[in-house]
């Protein structure tokens, strides 16, 4: 997909806007994202495979016309050229089709709804762990997951906050973000969604004397 990187000015407003959704509340707010969540290498070649599949059913039916225009180019023709001609010509059709399968648009009409959306939960949960969002004192971390590719976002709550925070209260905030996403507006969508979670959090945790910091305020760029 096509490279993107979050300028430092925007990566400093998110984390100002963690510090300051932070400031009322016991909970701790975590960001990251990542380009894509999975190589979708395999889809992108089943892809091809069909195509090329087509191609070469397709160009049977104009064998006659394919093998004049053989005989018209070559003086010396034998019936390897057509063979040679099919072989080389599927193969081509196969590998433009393979490469214009990783533009993100098309990786997003190939790849299963299902499939993308398992994969991004399966990256934003491998995520909620190594960066420790599910060890924090009272349980009370919360990753917001972007995935830029699938244009998904993930947000997930540890125990502390799924007590008393439905899973749906933060739906509004998570289609904030894909929104920005989608318009290329990320920075500005996830600073106020992550304004948002620090309103709803100070209604159930608020902020206790000894609060400490837990998790990072910046926004991680991670690796598939």
């Amino acid at each position: 997909m096509a490279k993107f990187k979050l300028k430092e000015a925007d990566k400093t407003k998110i984390s100002e806007a963690v510090k300051k959704a932070e400031s009322k509340t016991s909970g701790e707010i975590a960001t990251a994202f990542v380009k894509e969540s999975y190589d979708y290498a395999i889809y992108e070649l089943i892809f091809a495979v069909i195509i090329s599949f087509f191609y070469f059913v397709i160009m049977m039916f104009f064998t006659s016309n394919i093998e004049n225009w053989l005989q018209s180019r070559f003086w010396d023709y034998t019936p390897h050229y057509l063979v040679a001609f099919y072989g080389f010509s599927t193969f081509l059709i196969g590998t433009i089709f393979y490469f214009l399968a990783n533009i993100s648009a098309i990786d997003r009409i190939i790849v299963p709804k299902k499939i993308l959306k398992q994969k991004v939960q399966e990256r934003a949960l491998r995520h909620f762990v190594e960066s420790g969002v599910y060890n924090t004192r009272d349980r009370t971390g919360i990753l917001i997951f972007i995935s830029l590719m699938e244009h998904q976002v993930i947000l997930l709550a540890d125990s502390g906050i799924d007590e008393k925070i439905e899973q749906k209260q933060w739906q509004q905030m998570v289609d904030h973000i894909i929104a920005g996403i989608k318009s290329g507006k990320i920075a500005d969508h996830l600073c106020k969604s992550i304004t948002d979670c620090g309103i709803l959090l100070e209604q159930y945790f608020p902020i206790k004397e000894d609060d400490t910091n837990e998790l990072a305020n910046e926004i991680e760029e991670l690796e598939k």
